[in-house]
């Protein structure tokens, strides 16, 4: 396997982006796509030299677009000096080859160029290994175009590989047995988060995923409500591997909030399965908390977004407090604040937020302890010496706050399942008598 392939990546210096305008999409949805991709370009540390939107009826299969227009981009990256070209929307493999071919530079898409972000900022060992297999999935159907500047031969009855051939097949078996090693990796690193999974349900704290778009102000939220020190950056994709903290709520109810990788249009789904564990954390979660840059001018679009990607990994119908975050960028007009009509929310359960000056986090604290409340009781117990069963079960099953002796009687204040109360009903006592012993 060549260098490039193994290593699935390469130093560019000035990228052409091209989008398409297929009718009946407006002109406005392809700019703001490719002001997008300009943004991704730049969290890869490449200057965009141009940028070129081309209107088409149809998508051409040789090369996406028309000949002519291929022409014109070709000449002017040349005039430019890019060494980059790159299409907002998905090529296939012969339309990457043709278009290598043509421009004499890398040529790549959209997906590939979130795969290299994604590359770049991964940091825990199963990050890395759920990119890597996303690259290689990439890789795979493109290997042929990789070789076709080597040694072909025909002879006899049709082809007869010639260096270029054999080489294809080694990559392709090396690719192959790569990806074999790397799901039964990741396959260990998921049993093992189920098992770290299953120790935090035998201590049931509820949990609560911090969901949305990329650069919405995730990470700024954890950090604000936990101290938890995050890296945020004005940047797509700045944090990859999911980050949780403990923190305690008005109600003194604890929670372990979770901030998961951001969502973006147009994800590769290759990675929307390569990080299935790591977004398994919004599918798993008691609440989910959907940030929302309600600055950003295609807020409703980015909302829609995110809700289909839940709905993909079947987290949709959890519960959610959606926040309106970077409200201090609007205008002070009640207008402007006003809730927008698009979210499908409850509108008891929609906040507007700043992470920057901290408007909505005490709100939002009371509204999560009041949805949680649902799921765990706050319950006072007094149980005798004889029945340390009853004490385990609580232990195991719930979060003690406090115990302590009064006699040969354990008194418990612990937090603990709804569905579970009927097995320590007997020994429950109201918080008066518990605070008067």
């Amino acid at each position: 396997m060549n260098e490039e392939i193994r290593a699935g990546k390469q130093q560019f210096n000035r990228a052409f982006l091209v989008g398409v305008q297929i009718h009946p999409t407006p002109r406005t949805v392809v700019e703001d796509h490719l002001r997008e991709l300009e943004a991704l370009i730049d969290t890869l540390g490449v200057e965009v030299a141009a940028v070129e939107i081309v209107r088409l009826s149809r998508p051409s299969p040789q090369l996406l677009i028309g000949s002519g227009k291929a022409e014109e981009i070709t000449t002017r990256m040349e005039a430019l000096e890019c060494d980059l070209l790159v299409f907002d929307d998905d090529l296939t493999p012969p339309q990457q080859s043709q278009w290598e071919s043509k421009a004499k530079c890398a040529v790549i898409d959209r997906r590939k160029v979130i795969i290299d972000i994604f590359a770049q900022r991964a940091q825990t060992r199963e990050a890395r290994l759920q990119v890597e297999l996303a690259l290689l999935e990439y890789m795979m159907p493109r290997l042929k175009s990789a070789w076709t500047h080597l040694e072909r031969q025909r002879g006899g009855r049709g082809f007869v590989g010639g260096a270029g051939e054999a080489q294809i097949e080694i990559d392709r078996r090396l690719v192959r047995d790569r990806i074999a090693i790397l799901k039964r990796e990741i396959g260990d690193v998921r049993r093992h988060r189920l098992n770290q999974r299953k120790q935090r349900q035998r201590r049931p704290v509820p949990t609560a995923a911090i969901v949305g778009y990329t650069n919405a102000g995730k990470s700024s939220l954890l950090n604000a409500m936990t101290k938890a020190g995050v890296l945020q950056e004005v940047k797509l994709f700045a944090t990859l591997d999911p980050t949780t903290r403990r923190v305690t709520l008005p109600n003194n109810q604890p929670l372990l909030l979770t901030d998961t990788v951001g969502f973006i249009r147009k994800l590769p789904t290759t990675l929307i399965d390569a990080f299935k564990s790591t977004l398994e954390e919004a599918t798993l979660a008691d609440v989910l908390i959907h940030v929302i840059d309600i600055s950003h001018p295609q807020a409703q679009e980015q909302y829609e977004t995110t809700r289909a990607i839940l709905k993909e990994l079947g987290a949709e119908d959890k519960p959610c407090v959606v926040l309106l975050n970077k409200c201090d960028r609007l205008d002070s007009q009640a207008t402007s604040r006003a809730i927008p009509t698009w979210i499908v929310e409850p509108a008891e359960r929609i906040l507007l937020t700043s992470t920057l000056n901290g408007e909505g986090l005490d709100t939002l604290a009371h509204l999560l302890g009041s949805l949680l409340n649902q799921t765990l009781a706050e319950i006072h117990l007094r149980v005798p010496a004889s029945r340390f069963d009853i004490v385990s079960v609580v232990h195991r099953e719930g979060e003690v706050l406090d115990e302590r002796y009064d006699g040969s009687d354990v008194l418990i204040h612990a937090l603990f399942p709804r569905q579970m109360l009927p097995q320590v009903t007997e020994w429950q006592e109201s918080p008066t008598d518990a605070m008067a012993t």
